[in-house]
């Protein structure tokens, strides 16, 4: 398993921007896909988007499909997820996660697929 480390979570406002940052330690983070949830109020925690081992293809929710942007650097040990125009529905804690993937095509976006969490990271969108 690789231990996760989320940061760059904060307060903005409205169609601000933010990044967050997934650090992750463990010799297997190239050989893991690696997703983004969050998890809004008294709510479940939901898919927000993933990348494969080698970054070249990635998924997102439909809710932050062509607002939100996920990245990775395997020489680094990290995965980022740049959130623009922001919407106070975007509020929640941000979880970062992991999964090894035999093949680069395989694509997780089940809560239950990743093995590896963060301890989270909490964004607050004012209106």
């Amino acid at each position: 398993q690789v231990q996760l480390v989320e940061s760059g979570g904060g307060l903005v406002q409205a169609v601000d921007s933010l990044r967050l940052s997934c650090a992750a330690s463990g010799r297997t983070f190239s050989s893991c896909a690696m997703g983004w949830f969050r998890q809004a109020p008294g709510k479940q925690r939901v898919f927000v988007a993933e990348i494969s081992r080698s970054g070249t293809k990635s998924y997102y929710s439909d809710s932050v499909e062509g607002r939100f942007t996920i990245s990775r650097d395997n020489a680094k040990n990290a995965v980022y997820l740049q959130m623009d125009s922001l919407k106070p529905e975007d509020t929640g804690v941000y979880y970062c996660a992991a999964v090894y993937a035999v093949y680069d095509y395989y694509s997780p976006h089940s809560e239950n697929d990743f093995g590896s969490w963060g301890q989270g990271t909490q964004v607050t969108v004012s209106s």
